[in-house]
């Protein structure tokens, strides 16, 4: 039996003053469709914010292209939409004007590991003091659920509807080869890792930081997958996840189609920013002699 609760006893959302939406019109909205984990992941950046007392204009959002474009109707910070896979170029250009800021590029998979791959790529070679936010639920969401490079082999999708026939790409060791001084990967089904992680690129480490998280999305990879059930599909994602020190004692066959979880990579070396200004204050000094 449903409770229905009258609207002026519904309890207010607890980060309605943090959400765009919520500062502009005094209420969160959403639209994304049912038992997306899209919006899950927002608010657990909402409450970074709020328990960090994050300066939204220290700490401002790029966003790209796909399902995820509406995201920042419930997102806090300062948002810069942009084109469709370049969101760490004009991160990049966001920190090396202004130093002081620490920018969040929010991709999806499809998006940083297609079209923009070469911008991920070079982000993290030149260690851009950023954190790339990667939202994987290995389809092309917005345009009609085709596939993304991270989409599992055999599965399903709007354009292989006989099953994906090409290898996976994988973005925490692209990352990682690339030269990422942070990397983590978690799920919707571990926000407290997740949160956890992500606090520590935001606010601890310096450069580039690679966040990736594994989200639902029942409307084209569960419906094509047999998984059409939102509580199914995040169940799936749940039981199938690894964390990494176990991971290390199976076989591969053993991790196929598993998601590999925790944090793979940190370490602390000079980022761009500070390598420019060490040519900037060299030339200072050549000016003073």
């Amino acid at each position: 039996m449903s409770i229905r609760i009258p609207e002026d006893e519904k309890p207010d959302h607890p980060y309605t003053p943090t959400t765009f939406t919520g500062r502009k019109f005094g209420t969160v909205v959403s639209f994304f469709c049912s038992g997306c984990g899209y919006g899950a992941i927002a608010q657990m950046l909402c409450r970074i914010y709020e328990d960090n007392k994050l300066d939204m204009n220290k700490y401002p959002i790029v966003n790209g292209v796909g399902c995820y474009t509406m995201i920042p109707l419930i997102l806090p910070g300062k948002t810069f939409m942009c084109l469709h896979g370049r969101g760490p170029a004009v991160a990049t250009g966001i920190k090396m004007a202004h130093p002081e800021m620490k920018p969040i590029s929010i991709q999806g998979d499809g998006d940083a590991l297609s079209i923009g791959t070469n911008h991920f790529i070079h982000a993290a070679r030149r260690n851009v003091d950023m954190v790339l936010l990667l939202l994987h639920n290995k389809v092309y969401g917005m345009t009609g659920g085709q596939l993304a490079p991270t989409m599992p082999e055999e599965w399903k999708a709007s354009t292989a509807p006989y099953g994906f026939k090409e290898y996976t790409i994988d973005a925490v060791k692209l990352a990682l080869t690339a030269g990422a001084t942070y990397v983590a990967r978690w799920t919707t089904a571990h926000p407290r890792q997740f949160m956890k992680s992500m606090t520590k690129a935001l606010i601890e480490h310096k450069g580039f930081a690679l966040v990736e998280i594994v989200s639902q999305c029942p409307t084209y990879f569960g419906r094509r997958n047999d998984m059409g059930d939102p509580v199914e599909l995040f169940n799936w994602i749940k039981d199938n996840s690894i964390n990494i020190n176990k991971a290390k004692t199976m076989s591969e066959k053993e991790l196929l189609d598993k998601i590999i979880i925790g944090e793979f990579h940190e370490e602390r070396k000079p980022t761009l920013s500070e390598r420019y200004m060490e040519i900037i204050d060299s030339l200072d000094k050549e000016k003073k002699k």
